[in-house]
Parts: structure tokens; sequence; C-alpha cells
């Protein structure tokens, strides 16, 4: 397998964590960006015992000055960044009646916004190379709406629009761009949830269970592979059944 260079953005939570794990293990050099000095030493020194190293670098996905100073940094300490993983993500959910403007911005800067923030700077790269893989995570209700979350489905949504533009944009380059909807994960965000909240979620999952970071974890790692190259402009559902749309 070629060595490639990875960012994984929000990289330290559930989904991504599993992510940076699936991707250094198969070779390849791996970063996510951090925004607490504390938060992503104590990750870092975690993840380093299970013999993982992972660059780390400082970056606002809300902020597009920010990204292009945390790429630039990427680049000089491991080089172009070849594979990125768009999953930074963040909720503030309320019925839209009662969301207020910073609520609707705040989710649609750092899960949507993002998505240019960081692409920008690393797709012109990619280009000349002639060879890159993009991945958003999105969500599955992104695809199916949720109730109080009409931010966040919003966003989520838009995530594949520009999945599906720039795939077709960059398709020539060698370039793969795709979407990745999960659904409900066993991460602490979702662990934290009352359990019968839980135990309702878990009744609607044909698969009759919450998903595992792992196995969005490895989708991503397919998606990212040398032999995933005809593979671009798709969302792939990965709900147990939850949601079953085209």
């Amino acid at each position: 397998m070629t060595q490639r260079t990875a960012l994984v953005t929000g990289g330290t939570g559930g989904i991504g964590t599993a992510i940076v794990r699936y991707l250094a293990r198969q070779g390849h050099r791996v970063a996510t960006n951090y925004r607490d000095p504390a938060r992503a030493d104590a990750w870092r020194a975690a993840i380093a015992q299970e013999g993982i190293e992972v660059a780390m670098v400082q970056g606002d996905v809300s902020d597009p000055a920010s990204c292009e100073a945390m790429v630039r940094e990427l680049e000089s300490k491991l080089g172009a960044v070849e594979i990125l993983v768009n999953n930074a993500g963040i909720t503030r959910d309320t019925t839209f009646h009662k969301m207020s403007y910073q609520q609707w911005t705040d989710v649609v800067n750092t899960n949507l916004n993002a998505c240019f923030n960081v692409t920008r700077p690393v797709i012109d790269g990619m280009r000349g190379r002639k060879w890159g893989r993009i991945v958003q995570i999105s969500s599955i209700n992104g695809q199916k709406g949720q109730y109080g979350q009409a931010n966040y489905a919003a966003a989520k949504a838009g995530m594949h629009g520009f999945t599906i533009s720039l795939a077709q944009e960059n398709a020539k380059f060698g370039i793969t761009v795709n979407t990745v909807s999960p659904g409900y994960v066993a991460t602490d965000m979702v662990m934290a949830v009352p359990e019968e909240v839980r135990e309702k979620i878990v009744a609607q999952i044909p698969v009759g269970r919450l998903g595992k970071p792992e196995e969005i974890a490895h989708a991503v790692a397919f998606l990212t592979g040398e032999e995933a190259a005809w593979i671009t402009g798709t969302n792939l559902a990965i709900n147990g059944g939850h949601y079953m749309g085209w």
C-alpha cells in the first residue's frame, strides 16, 4: 500500500478517533486539528499508547484563515495532504422557532462551511499531483431530517451537495470525492443520551443496535484507498437499515 498523508478534522472525537486509528494502521501519515491544547495533549498521549503517532495542528475549521495556516503547517511537517476527511461537526439542537441566529451559524460554519475552509487549501495540490481522496462525514439526519435539528440537517445535507459538485469538477484529475452518512453510533455523545431515549432509537434500527465507530472508519478507509478510484460522487449510508433512501 502506498503511504499517503491524511488529514482528519475533528479527529479527537469518537468517530474521528476511529478514522485516525484505521488510517494510521494502514500505514498512512495521519494528522488532525485541535483547538484546546490540553485536550489535544491528553488525546495524543492516549493514542500513542496504542503505538499510533498523530501529528497535531492547531486550527479552527470554521475560520478560513485558520484552516489555511493549519494546512501549511501540516505540509511542513508531513508533506502535502493527499487524503482529507472532513469530519469535524457540532450540534446546537432546538426547534426552529426557538433557534437563534448564532445557533444556526455555529452549526453551519463548523459542519458545512468547514468543508470549503479545509478543502480549498488542499485541492490545488491534489489537482497538480493528479491524485486525491476527499470524504465528507455527513449524517443520517442530513438525509431524513430530524426534529430540533434544522441547522444540523441543513448543514449535513449541504455536505453531500458539496461532494457531488466537487466530484464532477475533479474526476479527471484523479481525485475522488464521496460522502459517508452514519446513523446513530455508540460515541460518547450518543451514550450520554438518557437510556430510555437510546432504547427508542435502537428500536427503530432493523439491525437492532447502535453502530460502532470502527464500522464508519472501515468505510472511510475503503473510499480513500487506491482501489476506490472509480467511486466518486456517492453517498454511503451506514445506519443499520435505519433509513433506506435512494
